[in-house]
């Protein structure tokens, strides 16, 4: 096909603008035989195709600031804004996706039923459980046998 056509389907497959991608010189004869975005994946994997590093455009005080940091300075407690829960960053997407892991695997092995999968659904999604073994024992008080080594294996789902 063209050039173009490998940047544009590249700049997509790799998320970057299309000024960003480059051609190794050596490789334009066979980015012009690629015919689809299967043929520019290969070509990115092989190096021939690549994106430029991203430029980050930051301040002289930014960049003192940031040596300074490197060194574990200016990290005291005077210095944070925000509380702990901000500047650790938010968990609560990946601690339920993991606790929806659990009910769906429970669900299709047949341990609770369809009305039970729902009440703990509802549940998780309040972020009633702290983690996956919390669900897993709250599962088991209201009266659902789970097994050990079944437990073992749903802990790390």
């Amino acid at each position: 096909m063209s050039i173009k056509f490998v940047k544009r389907a590249a700049s997509y497959i790799m998320g970057r603008g299309e000024s960003a991608i480059r051609i190794k010189p050596d490789a334009i004869p066979d980015a012009k035989k690629a015919l689809t975005k299967e043929d520019v994946r290969d070509m990115i994997k092989k190096g021939s195709i690549y994106a430029v590093k991203e430029k980050k455009n930051i301040s002289i005080y930014g960049k003192l600031l940031q040596e300074k940091r490197s060194e574990g300075r200016s990290r005291g407690l005077g210095s944070r804004r925000g509380t702990q829960k901000a500047r650790t960053g938010f968990t609560y997407p990946k601690r339920i996706r993991g606790q929806r892991r659990v009910l769906k695997a429970l669900k299709k092995d047949g341990t609770i039923d369809n009305k039970t999968f729902k009440t703990l659904y509802a549940l998780v999604k309040g972020g009633t459980f702290a983690s996956k073994v919390t669900l897993l024992n709250h599962i088991r008080s209201i009266g659902v046998n789970i097994e050990d080594s079944k437990f073992e294996k749903l802990r790390h789902i």
